[in-house]
């Protein structure tokens, strides 16, 4: 990809989700994540329905006149996005890739806690730590996040999430806001996440694409596997074979909502064709 279509890929993700981060998402998102506590910020005049037990009586006494402490909560906060990066995400069947969409909620999110001032810190991961960004602040680090999540390419088409947290809880000391962004085509990945769940806040959140879901009756076809390159050739018109690969899918899904859960984590879970935004809106104010 040369620059000037890199910067226009940019650009486009960089508009659309910065409305969405601006309109939508910063509130909430400012909500649904707590700072470390409140800090004293001032002292003023007591107003009616303030609560007595803000008075600060040593000012009061000096004035004659009742004053109130005034606190401010005290956010800075880091977020660190681990992006998916493997073979498994360049699928899709409705127009877009889950890459694509990946892409876009990580823009997202980073966004919304800039304007939150907030640092933003990126993991890109296959079975291998791809790329790690040390967490900053302001606009140019999000833009640099974007070109990343864009060009990056692995070295590494296979995925191990295990690896990823690991490498998470090494370098990430100070508790973190975790957005890991992934379809979870991986498993065995409950004992680091534990880990991780102790230390930070955890978020799974799962794009996938409707074709994983069933495998349709189109009779004998060719497929490749996207992260290990094997070529096999599937009957579809075999029930037993479509039986198969949807309990399988089943079962992928099943151990993320449940290990996530077990965890102390969230999820949230998005097809390529359905609204994202509706989906984290829900689940940020299912935490308030």
């Amino acid at each position: 990809m040369d620059t000037k279509e890199l910067l226009k890929k940019v650009r486009k993700i960089e508009i659309k989700t910065r409305r969405l981060s601006d309109h939508i998402f910063s509130g909430e998102y400012h909500t649904s994540f707590k700072g470390r506590g409140m800090t004293f910020s001032e002292v003023r005049q007591y107003q009616f329905g303030d609560d007595v037990r803000a008075i600060d009586w040593n000012v009061t006494a000096r004035y004659n006149e009742p004053y109130v402490k005034v606190f401010e909560e005290e956010r800075e906060l880091t977020m660190m996005l681990m992006v998916d990066i493997s073979g498994s995400e360049s699928f899709g069947t409705k127009n877009q890739l889950k890459s694509e969409i990946v892409t876009e909620i990580a823009a997202t999110m980073a966004f919304s806690a800039t304007q939150n001032n907030d640092k933003i810190g990126l993991i890109l991961f296959s079975d291998q730590i791809e790329l790690f960004i040390p967490p900053k602040k302001g606009k140019s680090h999000v833009l640099r996040i974007i070109r990343e999540l864009i060009e990056f390419e692995p070295k590494s088409k296979k995925t191990d999430l295990s690896q990823a947290l690991k490498f998470l809880s090494g370098v990430q000391k100070k508790k973190a806001i975790v957005f890991v962004i992934s379809d979870f085509m991986s498993a065995d990945y409950e004992h680091t996440l534990k880990i991780a769940g102790k230390k930070h806040d955890v978020t799974g959140v799962r794009v996938y694409d409707v074709r994983e879901e069933t495998l349709p009756n189109i009779g004998m076809v060719t497929v490749e596997d996207a992260e290990t390159g094997e070529i096999m050739v599937v009957n579809t018109n075999s029930k037993a074979v479509r039986t198969e690969y949807e309990k399988n899918y089943q079962d992928n899904v099943k151990y993320f909502k449940e290990t996530f859960s077990r965890c102390g984590s969230g999820t949230v879970s998005t097809r390529v064709d359905e609204s994202y935004v509706k989906k984290l809106l829900g689940y940020f104010k299912a935490r308030t």
